[in-house]
Parts: C-alpha cells; sequence; structure tokens
C-alpha cells in the first residue's frame, strides 16, 4: 500500500495525495482520484472538496515546528 500524503496549502485547501478513502459520518464513501483538494475554510459549495471560493477571504498561515 502506498503512502499516502496531506499537505496544507498557506491560505488555502488540504491537498491529499495517495490511496486513501474518504469516509463521511454515515459512513458513505466519496469517490476521489489519486489526488483531491480538500475545502479548509467552510466557504465551498463542494464541500468537503475545495472549489477555490477561498481565494481571497482566507488567511490561514501554517508552519511546521
Amino acid at each position: 500500500m502506498t503512502k499516502g500524503q496531506i499537505k496544507v496549502n498557506n491560505n488555502g485547501s488540504l491537498r491529499v495525495t495517495g490511496d486513501v478513502e474518504l469516509i463521511d459520518a454515515q459512513g458513505n464513501i466519496f469517490d476521489t482520484k489519486h489526488t483531491f483538494s480538500l475545502c479548509r475554510c467552510g466557504l465551498s459549495a463542494k464541500k468537503p472538496f475545495c472549489d477555490g471560493a477561498h481565494k481571497g477571504n482566507f488567511d490561514s498561515v501554517v508552519s511546521a515546528k
């Protein structure tokens, strides 16, 4: 199994790459591709996926410690 990766983009989405399964609270599995982006600003009309609505409306600088 390939190791999945989640990248936290500054002022943007969570970029998911790899063989992962995305499941909602009721146990339903979303259709996903090998790489996709998840919304973390709450503004997307396609939640849980990012639709770019954060651009200019979301400010969150991320740094690893």
